[in-house]
């Protein structure tokens, strides 16, 4: 069975997703075999690895495989992502579009936060990593993930309210797994998003490293236009060319080490 890690903040714009999708990427391209699970209804991370839904072939995607709320549903609705490399075949997705909300109002039917657990029995046992990209929110959608999760990775921005969104999801870690029927979830690692050469950023850098002692995962990710363009054009880092493109590949690389020496595969 894959570890499972749920990559989260409560506030929106952190580079979850981006995350999500260049740790994937780093990961396969060092030879270990991922699955991307998109668990927010905007689909950023589905799109950004160059899925797209066909409304005259629809394909099963997160919403229906929790909607089923059975062992292993979550097989599926496991999809090839859609870039033209090589290590793409060691790479697949589960996808997430708008319908997903759907799943919220669902909340209070009985066992509903156990549904991502259940649905991924089996599901990923050919997998050495599941990542889960979470919404901005500790709701019941990053629940799901969270009771189905090994580990968390909390995703955040040298800025006073990601700061403090991401001191929260610690907190709720902490104080709330026991009620995801999940002890055993832990907190691993901190990564940090968006860094550019400000005052402020050097100031919030420094109260992040303190709040959580240690693990904070280095190196912090440079704000670079090239990771905006990559999203944009739904393309894998291996096909940006510019000045920063080997540093901006090295550090996903890097941060995958620390995800691949934090939770290993079993």
């Amino acid at each position: 069975m894959a570890r499972r890690i749920a990559l989260v903040n409560n506030k929106g714009g952190v580079g979850k997703s981006t995350t999500t999708v260049r740790l994937a990427e780093a990961l396969a391209k060092a030879g270990t075999r991922v699955l991307v699970i998109d668990m927010d209804p905007q689909g950023n991370a589905s799109r950004r690895l160059g899925w797209a839904y066909d409304t005259e072939n629809p394909q099963n995607t997160i919403s229906e495989a929790i909607q089923a709320d059975r062992p292993g549903s979550v097989a599926d609705a496991v999809q090839p992502i859609g870039w033209d490399v090589e290590y793409a075949s060691r790479m697949a997705l589960v996808p997430a579009r708008l319908e997903l909300e759907n799943r919220m109002s669902e909340a209070g039917v009985v066992g509903a936060w156990r549904r991502l657990a259940k649905g991924l029995e089996g599901a990923d046992a050919h997998f050495d990593y599941t990542l889960i990209d979470c919404p901005p929110s500790l709701f019941h959608l990053t629940q799901l993930a969270l009771a189905a999760a090994d580990s968390v990775v909390i995703v955040t921005e040298p800025e006073y309210d990601s700061a403090e969104a991401a001191g929260r999801v610690r907190d709720f870690v902490a104080q709330r797994a026991i009620e995801l029927a999940n002890p055993d979830l832990e907190l691993v690692g901190v990564i940090i998003n968006g860094v550019q050469n400000l005052a402020s950023h050097t100031d919030q850098l420094a109260g992040i490293r303190q709040t959580f002692d240690g693990l904070v995962w280095d190196p912090v990710v440079r704000h670079r236009s090239l990771i905006v363009d990559a999203d944009g054009d739904e393309v894998p880092l291996t096909e940006i060319r510019g000045e920063k493109a080997g540093e901006v590949r090295a550090t996903y690389e890097l941060l995958a080490q620390n995800l691949v020496k934090a939770v290993p595969t079993r």
